[in-house]
């Protein structure tokens, strides 16, 4: 198993990214990821270093492709904030990048897997999960200037509150759960958000 001639790295870490997210860093072996890239332990060796510094490059590479997707679906445009949240959040559980249902989120997985033990990795993470954080306060906070949303909302709190269900539906989908109590989970956390300024109680 040779390196090949034309070898591409990125596609090389690409495929790496979808072995890390299906097995989790501990259950993926060098012999797992030299099988996956078609390349000896040697070659692989010398292009990454080492297994671990693969899995960070991974890692970037899918906050920068699949996190960023995910990212850019939380703009409103000209859309109801309430609407674009509800129908993102479902988007996490039910249609998750390239139609892979299961997986849960890459960057929530490996928080749990290695957050507490991994520094280069908890870094990574916790800046994965700011971004969402910003996101979320975003749109909010746009919600709450067009007269969409309670002008007392309090933008961090909520913000903090809606992160933690995501949280906890990705650690739900990859675990299997049916979308039928995610998607309670997820109209009752739009209800959180209150009545709309003007509209009944």
């Amino acid at each position: 198993m040779a390196r090949p001639r034309q070898f591409d790295e990125q596609n090389a870490v690409t495929s790496a990214t979808e072995l890390f997210w299906r097995r989790g860093y501990h259950a993926t072996s060098v012999r797992d990821l030299g099988e996956e890239l078609r390349l000896t332990p040697s070659s692989l060796y010398r292009t990454f270093t080492d297994k671990h510094t693969l899995f960070l490059r991974a890692l970037d590479h899918y906050r920068a492709t699949e996190s960023a997707e995910a990212g850019e679906r939380l703009h409103a445009g000209d859309r109801p904030v309430r609407e674009v949240l509800r129908e993102w959040m479902l988007w996490l559980v039910t249609c998750p990048p390239g139609g892979r249902g299961g997986l849960g989120c890459f960057v929530v997985n490996t928080a749990t897997e290695l957050g507490t033990t991994d520094e280069q990795v908890r870094r990574r993470t916790d800046a994965a999960f700011e971004t969402t954080r910003r996101a979320l306060r975003s749109l909010l906070a746009e919600g709450r200037e067009h007269g969409e949303l309670p002008a007392g909302l309090d933008l961090d709190a909520t913000a903090e509150l809606l992160f933690t269900v995501v949280l906890g539906l990705r650690v739900r989908e990859r675990a299997g759960h049916d979308l039928g109590p995610l998607t309670t989970a997820v109209d009752a956390a739009i209800r959180s958000l209150g009545p709309a300024p003007g509209a009944p109680a």
